[in-house]
Parts: C-alpha cells; sequence; structure tokens
C-alpha cells in the first residue's frame, strides 16, 4: 500500500463521501453515521478535495479543512483524507478510476447527500461514475423532491435498489435513496454565521 493511503483489504466495502468540507459539521457525521449502519459499509473515507470545479468561491486551506474534519469526525473506521490531493485528481470520475486500481478488489460506494443529486447531472462524466460504483444518497433538508425529480434520478429509475444493505452487491449502474432523521446544519451557514474562518482570513 502506498505511503499515506488508507488500509482497505480485497472484499471490503469502502464509501467514499467527498466534498471541500468547508468546514465539516455534524450534518456530514451524521450522513457518515447512517450510511455505514444502513448499507453495510467497512469503512467511511472522507475525501476533501482541494477545490470544487463548480464553484468559484475556493475554500479555506486545506490543512485547516482537514484539521476541523478529523476534530469532528472521530470513528474508528471513518478516514479523514486528502486522497485526491494525493492523487493528482481534481474529478470524481477520475478519483474513483485511480482508487479502483489501487485497491483491487474493494468495492467502492460513492456516498452523497439528496442536495449534490440534484445537481448531479452538471458534474464532470457524471454518467461514468453511475458506471463505475454504486451511489449511496441521503436524505438532506429540502432537497429531497429536487433530488426524485433530477434528470440523474429520472434517467436511472430503474436502476434504483430499494434497499440499502443491498447496494454494495449490486452491480453498476446502482443507486439507493435512502430517508433518515434530519440534520439541518449546512456548510454555508456556519460561514455566513462567522463561526468559520480560514486561518488566513483570521489574520494569520
Amino acid at each position: 500500500m502506498r505511503q499515506g493511503f488508507p488500509f482497505a483489504t480485497r472484499g471490503m466495502v469502502v464509501g467514499l463521501l467527498g466534498g471541500s468540507f468547508d468546514p465539516a459539521h455534524e450534518g456530514h457525521v451524521h450522513i457518515t453515521r447512517e450510511a455505514m449502519r444502513r448499507m453495510g459499509l467497512d469503512r467511511v473515507w472522507w475525501l476533501v478535495t482541494p477545490g470544487n470545479p463548480l464553484k468559484a468561491r475556493q475554500p479555506a486551506p486545506m490543512a485547516a479543512r482537514l484539521q476541523e474534519a478529523r476534530r469532528i469526525m472521530r470513528h474508528p473506521k471513518v478516514e479523514v483524507t486528502d486522497l485526491e490531493t494525493r492523487l493528482g485528481t481534481r474529478f470524481t470520475a477520475d478519483t474513483i478510476r485511480r482508487l479502483q486500481a489501487i485497491y483491487p478488489g474493494v468495492t467502492f460506494v460513492w456516498l452523497m447527500g439528496a442536495d449534490n443529486l440534484a445537481g448531479f447531472h452538471r458534474w464532470d462524466r457524471w454518467r461514468e461514475i453511475m458506471a463505475q460504483v454504486p451511489v449511496g444518497v441521503l436524505a438532506r433538508p429540502g432537497a429531497g423532491l429536487r433530488a426524485r425529480l433530477s434528470p440523474a434520478a429520472q434517467i436511472y429509475s430503474g436502476n434504483r435498489v430499494r434497499r440499502g444493505e443491498n447496494l454494495a452487491r449490486a452491480k453498476p449502474p446502482a443507486w439507493v435513496f435512502v430517508t433518515l432523521p434530519m440534520n439541518d446544519t449546512s456548510s454555508s451557514e456556519i460561514r455566513a454565521r462567522g463561526d468559520w474562518r480560514s486561518p488566513k482570513a483570521a489574520g494569520e
């Protein structure tokens, strides 16, 4: 295994939760724990991204975001990583392809909130992502209807798995929508309140 990369062995099921985590919050923790419980995941890796190609505003420095994510997400089966920086990838499809090559025999499941599914059709090579890995969608406040009516949900309606525990065994394209108790915390609200500032903004 490459130095600095998380450990996983053949036969394991690893959930991947990507995002800027700017900052990480209890909503991320909530959907991570629910995904592990409902989808039979052996591990979850948070992929803290260098930047989001769909957003003009770029996030706080990577070191600050990693530190905060590791502070808030404390679970022996969850690892906060900078894998996209280490891999030199910028788009999810490339990241998944590289991880599948590095970890043969490991089943990866892409995790996202329902708000991401609503705009999934705007992601780079989103259909390729659907063909690469099963996708677990977790309910987020205010996004359920938009997610269910989204182009991705409509196009792949016939590939929807009804039970989360069956997702990892399903051949892609396959996805599940998991309804769960809501946590309405959001990164944008935390930033708007001034509760999260990068070191630069704080005057360092």
